[in-house]
């Protein structure tokens, strides 16, 4: 399947991009071999194959959870910018 030009500059439009015209004739060709290897894709015969969502045996590698003593208020505020009355002190979304 090949994508018109015009195809690809909807895409970059709904995808907010701002493309120059190499950047379109790029995307126009990397875009369609992408979609030629989504039909190959699509014509392989899965029949009876279950549907799989991890092809790997998954090994959960965390440690154990154990209480132990946390830094220093003052080691940890020591790196901030700004403090306030023992804590970070950071500017609200809205301020300027």
């Amino acid at each position: 399947m090949s994508l018109s030009r015009a195809d690809v500059v909807r895409v970059a439009d709904l995808a907010r991009l701002r493309l120059s015209d190499s950047e379109i004739d790029a995307m126009q060709t990397q875009l369609s071999r992408i979609l030629e290897h989504v039909s190959a894709l699509q014509a392989v015969d899965i029949t009876g194959v279950e549907p799989t969502a991890q092809v790997t045996d998954l090994v959960n590698a965390l440690r154990e959870d154990a209480n132990r003593a946390s830094l220093a208020r003052e080691a940890v505020l020591a790196n901030s910018a700004l403090t306030e009355q023992g804590m970070f002190r950071v500017k609200a979304v809205f301020e300027e």
